[in-house]
């Protein structure tokens, strides 16, 4: 009976593995011809799978079609822009991983040799290079009768470039080129035959200026008036840091504003959250949120400050085209709204030198200031630095110099001075400042409320005196703040709920008495 029983787990044990084994066959058998059968997919022969409209995305706006060969289709134009575009990327990602990875696919044998011979020497010699294109302006100069042969001019192809040894940076270079462009069509792909530089034809600017803000000497003009800012910075009590998500509520937003105006104040500062407004393809719905809070300001006369960018941090040249398209669009949008006083770039970028480098966050937020001029040049622009000593970079690129300021009073009337030698001839904003009222558990020692009305009233005669415009932080105590503004520590998290003008149930607090002078 014994033997019987280990003759059938004998025999079960042999199915079991049969059956495994052909399981296994099945599935790579299987498997090969998925990838075999993928391998003859336009988009499956990329060997670049990073190739999307999600990844590199410079500004491109075609010239004229006209060309004596055959009529362009518009779906044969829409390949041709998009292998063109893909072209310049797979060289800027070979260009700086010193791998020809996905060039074969862009480019013809003759015309990738060079390519080849580059990446090698860059290579041997321990060079890179991260380099983006910004803007191209292809005109069509010939479609072949077949098909298969496109010749093009791009002019005023803006590139950024930056020159790597050994990981030390040795060159920053910008430059404005044009070029003439050959493509075959090849399996499928438009490939770039050849590609010769020629030099820069200059562009038309077809943006015409309906300024609403304006900067003269070192006064805000608005409407041809003088315009001071006294303003706050503001999110709703129920969901700060995220203004416009799920519980976005006009009516509530709509009464806060009339808070803010009956308190004497005339502006505010808002905050865009790249991420959340859907970063290079920017949510429509957020823009329609985003209307409703300026038609809102517009309303209570309120000019808003609308800070760009909160949150993001990565500044990669080769990120740097979808961070422009988001800029453009959300601009573009509203270049003419009346009640947009300045586009603030970044909040606190500074904070960011030691871990990207203060060089690269310097070029982005240059870059980015053309770009916002380019699209609306009727508006003011600025940025959120996070101290005086801060303030003094980029102050070329910008309208107005605004600063944060959370260190002791005592410190105010030195670095205020010492900002004022550096920048002499434009408008000073200190955008930010502040005192927790929070005196608990977590701080014992900290600062109540009183002390709290005893700082904001020393801000406010320190203003009036130096004739400085401020903008406050913030207008309600939060009952919850995120731990990506301040961390998880819950000493940190609970002073920063408590810089609120009004307790967490709508009250003033004795501050509010000093929300302006």
């Amino acid at each position: 009976m014994k033997n019987k029983m280990n003759k059938n787990i004998y025999r079960a044990g042999l199915i079991v593995t049969f059956v495994a084994l052909n399981a296994l066959v099945l599935f790579g058998l299987s498997s090969v011809l998925a990838w075999l059968n993928t391998g003859a997919e336009r988009t499956g022969m990329l060997h670049t799978e990073v190739l999307s409209k999600d990844v590199y995305l410079p500004d491109i706006e075609w010239g004229s079609l006209e060309n004596p060969g055959r009529p362009m289709e518009q779906q044969t134009l829409g390949e041709i822009q998009q292998d063109y575009l893909n072209a310049w990327y797979v060289k800027h990602v070979a260009y700086k991983t010193n791998n020809p990875y996905g060039i074969e696919d862009y480019y013809t044998d003759s015309s990738r040799v060079n390519l080849f011979k580059t990446i090698a020497f860059n290579k041997e010699n321990d060079i890179h290079l991260e380099a983006t294109t910004l803007n191209h302006h292809p005109k069509l100069e010939f479609y072949s009768a077949d098909g298969q042969l496109v010749v093009i001019t791009d002019d005023e192809v803006i590139e950024y470039q930056e020159i790597y040894k050994q990981d030390k940076k040795l060159l920053t270079h910008q430059d404005t080129s044009s070029y003439r462009v050959m493509m075959l069509l090849e399996d499928g792909f438009w490939r770039i035959r050849h590609m010769v530089k020629q030099s820069a034809k200059a562009q038309e600017d077809s943006v015409v200026a309906n300024k609403i803000a304006e900067v003269k000497g070192k006064k805000i003009i608005v409407e041809n008036s003088e315009f001071q800012i006294k303003g706050i910075n503001y999110y709703p009590k129920d969901s700060p840091w995220d203004m416009f998500g799920e519980n976005f509520s006009k009516d509530t937003i709509a009464k806060d504003f009339k808070i803010i105006r009956n308190a004497g104040l005339n502006s505010i500062r808002i905050f865009i959250q790249y991420e959340d407004f859907g970063k290079a393809e920017v949510l429509p719905q957020k823009l329609e949120k985003l209307r409703t809070v300026l038609d809102l300001a517009e309303e209570n006369q309120l000019k808003v400050v609308v800070t760009l960018f909160d949150f993001y941090g990565d500044y990669s040249v080769l990120d740097w085209t979808l961070t422009h398209r988001h800029a453009d669009e959300i601009v573009s949008a509203f270049k003419d709204h009346p009640a947009i006083l300045a586009w603030d770039l970044k909040n606190e970028p500074d904070l960011d030198f030691e871990s990207r480098g203060k060089d690269l966050v310097l070029q982005w937020l240059s870059h980015v200031a053309d770009e916002i001029k380019k699209y609306d040049p009727n508006h003011l622009i600025t940025i959120g630095w996070s101290s005086p000593e801060a303030a003094v970079n980029l102050q070329d690129k910008i309208d107005f110099v605004s600063f944060h300021f959370y260190k002791d009073l005592e410190k105010l009337a030195s670095d205020f001075s010492n900002l004022e030698k550096e920048i002499p001839n434009k408008p000073l904003v200190m955008q930010e400042f502040g005192m927790s009222s929070y005196h608990g558990l977590w701080n014992p020692f900290g600062t109540d409320e009183e002390a709290q009305a005893g700082y904001h009233k020393k801000m406010q005669d320190f203003f009036k005196k130096a004739d400085l415009a401020f903008m406050s932080w913030t207008l309600y105590d939060f009952e919850e703040v995120t731990s990506q503004v301040v961390g998880r520590l819950p000493w940190r998290k609970s002073r920063q709920r408590f810089f609120g003008f009004l307790d967490q149930n709508g009250e003033p607090k004795p501050a509010f008495k000093y929300i302006t002078h």
